[in-house]
């Protein structure tokens, strides 16, 4: 029962975190665009960092509440996506110096975020 209480807490965190960053990114790309070059137009293309700030917070303190199995095993869950997004994006720079097209940085987090999808149900399916 705890950690469906710790869970729900999380996601309520989490979801109220991404909602504001929604919120903030949409303002941002609708009136920043239209600001002329200097720092106000950079404060504002960057605020929605704050949504991202929230949403590490709420995961750090996810992380803090679980036990050690969860905590562990997310935590070499984490690592292995992060390895292998590693090599994937080394990878892709090597072939980016054989033509292929360039990739934008935002790239970087979905496919850090896919590896550890795969990670975590690879990894589930051993444990069962």
């Amino acid at each position: 029962m705890h950690e469906k209480i710790i869970g729900r807490r999380y996601l309520r965190e989490l979801f109220g975190a991404i909602g504001i960053y929604a919120l903030i990114l949409t303002a941002a790309i609708v009136y920043g665009r239209a600001l002329a070059d200097g720092p106000l137009r950079t404060l504002v293309l960057l605020s929605p960092v704050i949504g991202i700030v929230l949403a590490v917070w709420a995961i750090v303190r996810h992380m803090r509440r679980v036990d050690e199995f969860i905590r562990q095993s997310t935590l070499e869950n984490v690592a292995i996506a992060a390895a292998l997004t590693a090599a994937l994006t080394l990878t892709y720079g090597f072939l980016e110096t054989a033509g292929f097209p360039r990739l934008s940085m935002f790239a970087v987090w979905p496919l850090m975020g896919a590896c550890w999808l795969v990670t975590g149900l690879v990894r589930g399916c051993a444990f069962k």
